[in-house]
């Protein structure tokens, strides 16, 4: 399980629906980190997705905390570098922003995130949009690629439970990969589910806000 973090601002703030304009504080991302008490944490920089600035000073320190995994926005290998040198354990490369497929392979040790909107890949180029994730997998896929998380933002903080037939789908296809499932998670069991679907992990927030034992 990996808690999520998400930052604008400078402040954690709770996603719901990747309705970002609906995204509302729920306090310091350390005394947040503090709270969920994981060793790792996934962090998304929503200044810098939105290329509107960056919480690097915050990053730094949630790096001091846990191991983070951090999107950023990030397209090119001297962002990912600077990320790196904040003290970030893996640099996530998301298709919402990854405008040409083919830069995917100048960021060999990245995590590719296939962000989804009802199961359907959010990417500027065009051969991504709209493709279901395994068919995103399937295009973006390439010799020492080991980690992708599947995150559908329309679940994200909907109590809808996690797309685990999406897990499946694409654990039967590639099943070398290291999938990290996201959207959804509401309890102990949806984790178990997607655990048996393959996935490797799970991305956490709403249910982590609300208290819910998850082991």
């Amino acid at each position: 399980m990996v808690g999520v973090i998400d930052l604008k601002d400078g402040t954690a703030v709770h996603a719901v629906r990747g309705e970002r304009e609906r995204y509302r504080p729920v306090g310091d991302p350390l005394s947040l980190a503090r709270r969920f008490r994981l060793e790792e944490l996934y962090v998304a920089d929503l200044d810098a997705i939105a290329g509107a600035g960056d919480n690097d000073a915050v990053i730094r320190a949630l790096a001091r905390e846990a191991r983070i995994m951090v999107d950023a926005g990030v397209s090119e290998p001297g962002r990912a570098q600077a990320l790196l040198e904040l003290g970030v354990h893996r640099v996530v490369v998301g298709t919402e922003t990854l405008a040409d497929a083919d830069a995917l392979g100048r960021l060999p040790e990245a995590v590719l995130s296939v962000d989804l909107r009802e199961g359907r890949t959010l990417s500027p180029d065009p051969r991504l949009a709209g493709l279901q994730a395994l068919d995103a997998v399937a295009l973006l896929h390439r010799p020492g690629l080991r980690e992708v998380i599947v995150l559908d933002l329309a679940r994200v903080g909907s109590g809808a439970g996690p797309d685990v037939a999406a897990i499946a789908e694409i654990h039967a296809a590639f099943p070398d990969l290291e999938l990290l499932a996201g959207g959804g998670v509401r309890d102990a069991a949806d984790l178990r589910a997607l655990g048996a679907a393959g996935a490797a992990g799970a991305l956490v927030a709403t249910a982590l806000h609300r208290g819910v034992k998850l082991r």
